[in-house]
């Protein structure tokens, strides 16, 4: 059976999604709680291919079992073998071919920024601790300008395996929480760093020159890529 996974994991412990030798990944990881509860399995693949340190409310996997428990127990029993910084949030039988990252319609993120006047050790990896003076309501029209389709390049790596760098944005808002400024971006996909440079350049330029790097000018000219603890994969509409 073809299995739809949502999972959710602290990024920190992690060098990104990708399974790599040597390295605790999270695909890694989780290649190695489905040998042991699976007999087989094949076609794993993944929403979001998320950085290192990283962390996802609800990416989503979809995978080809054979043997082992039935859908309503999987997740309990990968669970079980998973270590604590990754959970499966729900397992759910997927149609025959449902693939995750090829048919999702749209991915969210959010970006926490922490405000506090002093740093907090418990933040330190959930978030950016920026305790500078920033104008909030001059963020607010920088995310009004990431809507709709704009040209993307200048916050993504110069060496890339992008061709096309063109995507649309769906909302784009910044909410105050607490001591936390918290940008939360919907998008048909992303580019790799895309988010968080893009919090970046907002957070030390005007509305009006991130308005000119939206015309596909190059990495060089954009701001900061902000520190990956921050970012959360929250949810992908499929």
């Amino acid at each position: 059976m073809r299995l739809k996974l949502t999972l959710e994991y602290d990024g920190t412990g992690f060098r990104g999604w990708a399974a790599q030798p040597g390295l605790r990944t999270v695909e890694g990881t989780l290649r190695e709680a489905l040998e042991r509860v699976f007999q087989s399995w094949s076609e794993l693949a993944v929403a979001g291919r998320t950085d290192t340190g990283v962390h996802a409310l609800a990416n989503v996997a979809s995978v080809e079992v054979h043997g082992g428990p039935p859908a309503g127990r999987a997740r309990e029993a990968l669970n079980a073998e998973l270590p604590d910084d990754i959970a499966v949030g729900e397992a759910a039988v997927a149609e025959p071919g449902f693939h995750a990252r090829h048919d999702a319609k749209a991915r969210s993120y959010r970006y926490r920024v922490y405000r506090r006047a002093a740093r907090s050790p418990f933040e330190s990896t959930r978030s950016w601790w920026y305790p500078h003076v920033l104008a909030e309501e001059r963020l607010a029209e920088s995310a009004d300008l990431l809507l709709g389709e704009h040209d993307f390049r200048a916050f993504t790596p110069k060496e890339t395996h992008h061709k096309v760098f063109v995507r649309t944005v769906e909302s784009a808002i910044w909410h105050r929480r607490g001591d936390a400024l918290e940008l939360e971006l919907t998008a048909d996909s992303f580019l790799r760093h895309m988010v968080r440079t893009l919090v970046g350049t907002m957070l030390e330029r005007p509305p009006e020159e991130l308005a000119a790097l939206l015309e596909g000018r190059e990495r060089s000219e954009a701001g900061t890529t902000a520190p990956p603890g921050g970012l959360y994969l929250v949810a992908v509409r499929y």
